[in-house]
């Protein structure tokens, strides 16, 4: 069925006009970016096939670049940078940064910063946290990026910027591309390195969080600071 032949209160913008956003399914957002089908499929036809083009769906999609998109009949390259920069959009809302002075009051409160950047990233990165006395968020600076299995940190770039910004104390974020946050050996060692200079700094490391798939851990919580 083509979508000019449902019911009007059963086409995706109109079901998102009547009944909000969240309450269409992924095919009929998509419908929505792709307006238009071909002689054969409809809009929503065409969603199910791009979401069909491999187990992962839209996490696939997001990875895919405008040609392999236009690959399938009736997307085109116009249809596929559309649906591209939708979801680019989408990342960005999501890892934007916390107000101006945003407390941590908690580890979550720091995985819910990093959780949108780092969790499909291929390659492991490294932030320190920076925060003032009060808990407050001062700086967040990307110290290294590794390879697919280890991101390499020294003490000395680790604390250099928390040092210049006269700290409180500072927490680190990394990112596991393998999507399992569990902590490696060598997360462990070099974290307790990092801890041991920062006691020697004065700067306590409240947490090292490390992030997977969506969901994250934290070296403080298990005991491993």
């Amino acid at each position: 069925m083509k979508i000019r032949e449902m019911p009007a209160w059963e086409m995706p913008r109109e079901k998102l006009l009547r009944y909000g956003k969240e309450n269409l399914s992924t095919a009929e957002l998509l419908a929505i970016l792709l307006r238009t089908g071909n002689r054969h499929r409809s809009a929503i036809d065409l969603a199910y096939e791009l979401l069909a083009m491999d187990s992962r769906g839209l996490r696939y999609i997001a990875e895919c670049t405008p040609e392999e998109l236009a690959s399938i009949n009736g997307v085109g390259k116009v249809k596929a940078c559309q649906i591209l920069a939708a979801i680019e959009l989408g990342r960005r809302i999501a890892a934007s940064p916390l107000e101006k002075n945003a407390v941590i009051k908690s580890s979550g409160d720091i995985a819910d910063i990093f959780m949108e950047k780092l969790r499909y990233e291929k390659k492991e990165h490294f932030f320190c946290v920076m925060m003032n006395a009060k808990g407050e968020i001062i700086e967040e600076r990307e110290v290294s990026i590794g390879d697919l299995n280890s991101s390499q940190v020294h003490p000395r770039e680790v604390f250099a910027g928390a040092v210049r910004r006269s700290a409180g104390c500072v927490a680190f974020v990394h990112n596991h591309p393998s999507g399992s946050p569990t902590p490696s050996q060598d997360d462990i060692d070099s974290t307790k390195r990092l801890v041991e200079a920062g006691r020697l700094l004065g700067i306590p490391v409240l947490d090292h969080i490390i992030i997977g798939d969506g969901t994250y851990a934290s070296m403080k919580a298990e005991g491993l600071l």
